[in-house]
């Protein structure tokens, strides 16, 4: 593991262990995004010097064989102090490119300094992309202008 530079004083990065399942499934929860696809052993986690979980994020595999960033979550009292800007830049580390990921499109700034670009239209993504994209319009997940956007750092 690299180093936990940019993260504030007594957070550090560690692996996920089967007893951080239920912590990871219950932040996710919190903050209202996917709950599919959560395994603890995908998952690099965020915690305090009491290891009480602070964020978490994970790299997901697709059997169409792209992988995904996702899970990106960090607890709101810890937002905005560069916690989940280290548990990309580790996850990005870790694996080979291309990654994907799906954020509402007021996100897409913040994973543009990771250098992920937005794709577009649907018949440009990876299948499982295309039918998410095309699930969300129909389900009209999101209001106030807002849309599924869906990206990939090609390294």
């Amino acid at each position: 593991m690299t180093a936990d530079s940019g993260l504030p004083a007594g957070a550090r990065l560690r692996e996920a262990t089967v007893r951080d399942a239920g912590r990871i499934r219950s932040l996710i929860l919190r903050v209202g995004i996917n709950p599919t696809g959560l395994h603890w052993r995908r998952f690099l986690l965020a915690v305090d010097d009491q290891d009480r979980l602070l964020g978490c994020g994970q790299v997901k595999p697709h059997e169409d064989g792209t992988q995904e960033l996702a899970s990106i979550a960090v607890r709101p009292a810890w937002r905005k102090k560069g916690l989940a800007s280290a548990i990309i830049a580790e996850l990005q580390g870790r694996h080979s490119p291309p990654l994907w990921l799906t954020c509402r499109s007021s996100l897409t700034g913040f994973y543009v300094r990771f250098g992920f670009e937005e794709v577009r239209p649907p018949d440009a993504m990876p299948g499982y992309f295309t039918k998410v994209v095309r699930l969300a319009r129909i389900a009209r997940w999101f209001t106030s202008g807002e849309y599924l956007a869906v990206m990939v750092w090609r390294g």
